[in-house]
């Protein structure tokens, strides 16, 4: 996969800071940065919004995982012209794309430990009482 067909700017300036440890109350967060969080949010929140009686948490993840890896392939087909062109790159999109993911996963999983007591009573609080 070429790099002018690599997805990037907000997405690199977001994982570099959290991979250099640079991510602390020092950091000044770019408005693009702010931007990808906005539209990270905005994303779980319907993701959210699809829990019910009808959907549990690993169904509504199941789904947002199929629409995730739907739209990069979406985005890792721009600036290809031929079916065939874009094929011979699938490797090397799919070697990127997991390599974001779990970069993206291993953060967001220590995150979750180190602020575990927090976010289980923030999710408590978002429950309906029975």
């Amino acid at each position: 996969m070429s790099q002018d067909n690599m997805p990037n700017n907000a997405l690199n300036d977001a994982q570099n800071a959290v991979q250099n440890d640079e991510f602390d109350a020092a950091l000044e967060i770019t408005p693009e940065m702010q931007a990808f969080y906005q539209r990270a949010d905005a994303i779980i929140g319907l993701a959210n919004s699809q829990l019910g009686p009808d959907a549990h948490s690993g169904q509504v993840g199941a789904s947002l995982l199929y629409a995730a890896a739907r739209y990069s392939a979406s985005v890792a087909s721009i600036g290809f012209v031929k079916g065939d062109d874009f094929a011979k790159e699938k490797d090397d999109i799919v070697e990127f794309y997991t390599k974001q993911y779990r970069q993206m996963l291993s953060d967001n999983l220590t995150d979750y430990a180190q602020n575990f007591d927090k976010y289980v009573q923030l999710n408590k609080e978002d429950k309906p009482a029975k």
